[in-house]
């Protein structure tokens, strides 16, 4: 089969909407299809998949190569079997929602979860080839993360989703957090997060506090609210990312793209999260080393992002010859956010992805 030219449909899995679309050639289509969530089975829940691409198809001119999406885990996304969800109590024991949609379909179905998804369309659509335009040198390799109801992850290496051996690679949300190492990072680096920080700091219930969003808008003084607690919990949350990160980073050695709902409220976290991770680590002997070994710049920092482009490489000669070669003593790698958008950086994902399994 020939993948120059694939219609793909996809579909956005989200708590509240169920958004299908299509990639055909490429190219997002905005024409979208919109059913509720919400459903009373799991046999309710399958028959509004079907009533979704179904209305895709009827609005198609082209024939469908091939279904890709994403869907929240646990689940073995080789296989397409989706485990125990805590926001779909329905899906138990392994549901093969791959096989389903192949039979009543009759083509391929791919199935990732979001964080992959996102990082894939990043890496080839967005983030990855708008730092290519300018840097001194060419990144390969990228780390993404949405910060939404959950805190996801996905990892490209060298143009190719990592998936691991069991469908589990960067499940990010598994980290212990910088509060408290019993606990999971997405405790904090999430909206049930973000609103408990608040809470803390502004001495309220959690009932009381409001959402994410006004929370950003009392920090910046736009909102009424208490103005430090709002900018204190936003820093913590900035501190507890840039944790998550580094030790991410240390792995990768990418570059890192930001997602997801709370990613808009950046103003107040990203530069703590940056700097966190630019920090110094203890040793024995009283002395520090650098926390990574990269150094991360902050692209929505004008300064920062002017850092980073610059060429600081040197010649350094080759003994016993007139020869050099060119050295680039300082490790750089970008930390910004998404410009595609959460939503249509996983579509294109989803149709790289169908891309690549087609082939």
């Amino acid at each position: 089969m020939s993948t120059e030219n694939l219609n793909i449909l996809t579909l956005d899995v989200g708590g509240t909407n169920l958004v299908f679309s299509k990639v055909e050639n490429g190219v997002l289509d905005n024409n979208t299809f919109t059913l509720p969530a919400e459903s009373e089975s799991l046999e309710a829940f399958i028959k509004k998949l079907f009533s979704g691409f179904e209305a895709l198809l009827n609005k198609s001119e082209n024939k469908p190569d091939a279904i890709s999406f994403s869907f929240p885990g646990p689940a073995d996304y080789r296989q397409g079997i989706i485990g125990d969800l805590e926001n779909l109590p329905f899906f138990r024991g392994g549901v093969p929602l791959k096989k389903i949609l192949e039979n009543r379909f009759k083509i391929p179905v791919f199935i990732n979860n979001d964080g992959d998804l996102f990082t894939l369309g990043e890496a080839m659509h967005g983030f990855l080839p708008e730092i290519n335009i300018d840097a001194p040198k060419v990144y390969k390799n990228l780390l993404g993360v949405t910060l939404g109801t959950g805190f996801g992850g996905g990892i490209v290496f060298n143009g190719q989703l990592f998936t691991g051996d069991n469908s589990a690679a960067a499940e990010i949300n598994r980290m212990s957090s910088l509060t408290d190492k019993n606990m999971s990072v997405e405790e904090v680096l999430s909206r049930r997060g973000i609103r408990f920080l608040y809470a803390q700091h502004a001495g309220l219930d959690f009932e009381k506090v409001p959402e994410p969003a006004d929370i950003y808008r009392i920090g910046l003084g736009e909102t009424e609210g208490d103005k430090e607690a709002a900018r204190s919990a936003w820093k913590m949350f900035g501190e507890v990312l840039g944790d998550a990160l580094a030790n991410a980073v240390t792995l990768t050695d990418s570059c890192v793209v930001i997602g997801g709902g709370l990613s808009g409220a950046y103003p107040l976290f990203l530069q703590t999260a940056v700097n966190h991770m630019n920090g110094l680590l203890k040793k024995n002997d009283g002395t520090t080393v650098q926390r990574m070994e990269v150094f991360a710049y902050n692209r929505e920092n004008d300064d920062c992002r002017k850092d980073f482009l610059t060429d600081e490489s040197r010649a350094i000669p080759v003994l016993f010859s007139n020869e050099t070669v060119t050295y680039r003593e300082t490790k750089k790698i970008a930390v910004g956010i998404s410009k595609l958008g959460t939503s249509k950086a996983v579509a294109l994902g989803a149709y790289d992805f169908a891309k690549t399994e087609l082939k």
